[in-house]
């Protein structure tokens, strides 16, 4: 297997001790990006669809799902890891289901702009999708999507996106969005999600009726398909066997979709295994409801922060102070 290696991008001089990264070919020779440090924490990335397909602890332990069936063949979409929806989240629009970002082949900028703050240790790269002549087909907008993936010092995961209206015409654009993440758990049976109880949510199996949450916290016993609506900055999800929570952090995403097919609609995906259902959950990090709209010059910005930390069970709640009402840097960072 053949890499090439290339200094990290945004290294402030040449002395830096950020992390190079690699590219290297995937399965069916799919171009991919390595990012890594040297305490072992590592993602990769697919140049289709700008896909994280891996998200590694320094233990080299995987945080992400994906389908031991899933199909690296283009044009459709990897199952698992972190999907990008866009222009049009699921079935919320005319377009074909979740649009087309996660079905083009993306291109990395080799001179990205600065962080906003500064970038020592962090390991990134920027990937750039530009409609092409058949998309403008599919979708009439001039856009210019940038994604930013950066590996923090401590092994967190931040994906930037940045969407920006470049058409010439004088005329706005709309269009819906989710990270479409995919988390490795132990057993779905011994999981919770917290930071969405009392919230209102639109139930995509019922008709996207409306209800408000009842439990003070979610637990999975059937299948769930639910768009959660103005969310909190931070949901955790609290992996009771493994002992783990998984926060997520989130900026300029209001919605969150929760997801888990179950095993009969599991059994009726074609790349999906009969009972992968048990070790994944989808927590979406999205802006649904209201679309976003940009006029022409207008950029959007969409962040999205994963970190992992011991859970701390007391009765089976997660200690508050440690993570949901914990301090974060997160605005900070860029």
């Amino acid at each position: 297997m053949s890499s090439t290696e290339i200094p990290a991008a945004g290294a402030d001089d040449a002395k830096t001790t950020a992390p190079p990264y690699q590219i290297t070919k995937g399965v069916n020779g799919l171009e991919k990006i390595i990012l890594g440090d040297i305490r072992g924490n590592s993602v990769e990335i697919y140049l289709y669809g700008a896909h994280i397909t891996s998200w590694k602890n320094e233990s080299r332990e995987e945080l992400l799902f994906v389908s031991n069936k899933a199909i690296f063949k283009p044009p459709k979409a990897i199952r698992g890891g972190i999907p990008l929806c866009f222009p049009q989240f699921s079935n919320y629009g005319p377009m074909e289901a979740h649009g087309f970002a996660r079905n083009r082949f993306w291109i990395i900028d080799p001179s990205p702009p600065p962080f906003a703050t500064p970038s020592t240790n962090k390991a990134f790269v920027d990937l750039l999708l530009k409609p092409s002549e058949a998309d403008l087909k599919l979708w009439p907008h001039s856009f210019e999507f940038r994604l930013r993936v950066t590996l923090g010092p401590s092994g967190d995961l931040m994906l930037t996106s940045r969407i920006r209206n470049t058409s010439t015409d004088g005329k706005p654009f709309s269009f819906t969005f989710a990270y479409h993440t995919y988390f490795s758990v132990s057993d779905i049976s011994e999981v919770r999600v917290e930071g969405l109880e009392t919230l209102d949510y639109l139930d995509n199996l019922q008709n996207k009726q409306r209800f408000t949450e009842q439990g003070d916290a979610i637990t999975f016993e059937d299948e769930i398909d639910r768009l959660y609506l103005s969310t909190p900055t931070k949901i955790a999800i609290l992996d009771h066997e493994k002992k783990r929570t998984f926060v997520i952090r989130k900026d300029g995403l209001p919605d969150a979709v929760v997801w888990n097919p179950w095993d009969k609609k599991a059994k009726a995906l074609l790349d999906f295994g009969d009972t992968e259902y048990r070790h994944m959950l989808c927590i979406e990090s999205a802006a649904i409801e209201k679309p976003i709209t940009l006029k022409p010059g207008e950029e959007w910005r969409g962040r999205q922060e994963l970190s992992v930390v011991p859970s701390s069970y007391c009765s089976g709640q997660l200690d508050p102070q440690r993570v949901l009402k914990g301090q974060m840097n997160f605005y900070a960072s860029s």
